[in-house]
């Protein structure tokens, strides 16, 4: 099993992204004074779901992905599958503030959802067809 670098690359552009998207959320925190919760403030409100979005599906890609690497997967599709998640992931929280069902809104939202489930989807079918 070797080292799965580019995995590892990408797992610290994402730490570095999360870092972020928590400063984001922190901001809007204590402009607000709201300690627990969204405070009933949408705006705190997206930002929390961002944040917790990128929690939710960010960890289980760079395990999937990263299992792949190190089992020897091709380069071509493991580099694909984590700028596939970097970009969704970027573009996400810019389609959560987008107006509603406007362009922005379906282009990067819906991009970011898309991106990460084929990722996730794609990873896993990979690791399926490997142990297979």
């Amino acid at each position: 099993m070797m080292f799965p670098a580019t995995t590892a690359f990408y797992a610290a552009l994402l730490a570095l992204l999360y870092l972020g998207l928590s400063g984001w959320v922190m901001a809007s925190r204590v402009s607000g004074n709201v300690l627990v919760g969204d405070g009933g403030d949408d705006v705190l409100l997206k930002r929390v779901r961002s944040h917790a979005n990128f929690s939710e599906y960010v960890p289980l890609a760079l395990i999937l992905v990263g299992l792949l690497e190190a089992g020897g997967a091709g380069h071509g599709l493991v580099q694909g599958l984590l700028l596939a998640l970097l970009v969704g992931r970027i573009l996400h929280p810019v389609g959560m503030f987008a107006p509603p069902n406007s362009p922005r809104q379906y282009a990067c939202r819906g991009g970011g959802i898309l991106l990460t489930m084929a990722t996730l989807g794609i990873a896993a079918i990979a690791l399926l067809l490997r142990a297979a």
